[in-house]
């Protein structure tokens, strides 16, 4: 197959390009050759790729920026996504597009399933509900894959943050009553391998490691990973601090942990525990901390 990722520069769109190229011809799109805000530029561009297959990580998701530039994030992350989906329609290729768990009010602490209502509260969360309507507009065909908290190699995430800070001070802490579930880029890759090999999905997906957990908890599992790999810290436990507390110009959901019942379905198991994740990610690329 012919494959285009666009935002291959980002965690999950790198670790699509590393994976897929191992069985398929393999191009990506990073923000300096695309600029998702200029739908001129959008359309020119997807035309004239050649693809069977179009994977869109690419998206505006610094929340706070969103909520101070609502304009630009319904263009990068509604209309974009809608651009794409017409133009892979024309094509005839399959779409998997890429949202997120913010599409939650996070008001219900049991694990949202596909076919739960979106209510996002912020601008960052409307955008990506109203990709994800355009997408499925063209064509009930193509996926829209909802993802959270991802970590890998590509970009640092709160995973190496959270490290690197314990390496560096002596206290550190976390968030500790905001839950959803931390995602390995490298284990995301292959669900969308899985899905691409078998018969075509469409609709939305939740894709994530199995589980939940708060940001301190996260916290903690990586600096336990940390220290079991030899990697020297100087704080050894995450302390824990309050959502209400923090000073962020959008609104955060709380609860957003998404089942992945769907996903099992599709694929015959479950995704890996998000703690087992951590710590293949922590122990592969413990040099890098």
């Amino acid at each position: 197959m012919k494959i285009l990722v666009v935002g291959s520069g980002g965690r999950l769109g790198g670790a699509l390009v590393r994976l897929l190229s191992t069985q398929h011809e393999v191009s990506g799109l990073r923000r300096a050759d695309l600029d998702l805000a200029d739908a001129g530029a959008v359309e020119l561009t997807l035309r004239a790729a050649e693809f069977d297959v179009l994977l869109t990580p690419a998206a505006l998701t610094n929340v706070d920026y969103c909520e101070a530039h609502p304009d630009e994030a319904m263009a990068v992350n509604a209309r974009a996504p809608g651009l794409m989906a017409q133009v892979a329609a024309e094509k005839g290729a399959r779409m998997i597009h890429f949202s997120t768990d913010y599409v939650f009010d996070g008001r219900d602490p049991a694990p949202r399933g596909e076919a739960d209502a979106v209510n996002p509260l912020g601008a960052y969360g409307r955008s990506k509900a109203a990709g994800e309507a355009a997408v499925l507009a063209v064509s009930g065909a193509f996926l829209v894959a909802r993802v959270s908290w991802i970590f890998g190699p590509d970009r640092p995430s709160f995973l190496d943050s959270i490290i690197r800070r314990a390496m560096a001070e002596d206290e550190v802490s976390a968030i500790a009553d905001k839950f959803s579930t931390p995602s390995y880029s490298h284990d995301l890759a292959a669900m969308v391998e899985v899905l691409l090999a078998g018969e075509p999905a469409g609709g939305l997906l939740h894709l994530c490691n199995a589980g939940e957990c708060s940001w301190q908890r996260y916290g903690q599992v990586g600096l336990d990973a940390a220290a079991a790999a030899g990697i020297p810290l100087r704080a050894r436990q995450v302390g824990a601090m309050s959502l209400a507390d923090m000073d962020f110009a959008a609104p955060r959901p709380q609860h957003t942990a998404m089942s992945v019942a769907r996903y099992r379905e599709f694929a015959g198991a479950l995704p890996r525990p998000w703690e087992e994740a951590v710590d293949a990610y922590v122990r592969e690329f413990r040099d890098a901390f």
